[in-house]
């Protein structure tokens, strides 16, 4: 009987997973319509007070998204003074939804990677698994290992899209 040779795992490709650059912490929102004098206006005495006295370490850890999902009158400052206690308890922070936190997370793993890993390396992007990585994410690796990869792929090893291969000098 002839042998039965898994030529994927012999390859020269190097997988790359966007899922697992991810960082675990949970996601959560802050809504500063919480914070709103009868839903319309902050007030600052109010507010200060309440950002001094709030448990803050509830969000140790944490991905916080800073909204307000009222049409309200919010000065930028408040926003700011969420971000000084927020500094010491979560992870990252950012003004938006829960989207442009997931955005944040990404981009900020993507700048970690040493592109040099991949130096004239045949990668593939994985494509998918338990996580859904959104499509800025895809867009921003290509920008990564467009200078230093040999090629790039998009799925799994044994089943790939080719994308980019770097032309002979």
């Amino acid at each position: 009987m002839e042998e039965i040779i898994n030529r994927v795992a012999q390859s020269a490709l190097t997988t790359l997973n966007l899922e697992e650059l991810l960082h675990p912490g949970e996601r959560v929102m802050y809504d500063i319509k919480d914070n709103l004098f009868q839903g319309l206006i902050l007030r600052e005495k109010d507010f200060r007070e309440f950002v001094k006295t709030h448990d803050w370490t509830q969000y140790d850890g944490k991905n916080v998204a800073i909204i307000c999902s009222v049409d309200a009158i919010v000065p930028t400052w408040a926003y700011m003074l969420l971000a000084t206690k927020l500094q010491n308890h979560a992870h990252r922070y950012v003004f938006g939804n829960l989207e442009a936190l997931e955005q944040e997370l990404f981009q900020e793993a993507i700048a970690a990677i040493d592109a040099e890993l991949y130096r004239d390396a045949k990668v593939v992007v994985k494509g998918c698994g338990n996580v859904p990585v959104p499509t800025y994410a895809y867009v921003a690796i290509m920008q990564k290992l467009l200078p230093v990869a040999t090629s790039i792929m998009y799925g799994e090893p044994c089943s790939t899209v080719p994308l980019y291969k770097r032309p002979k000098a």
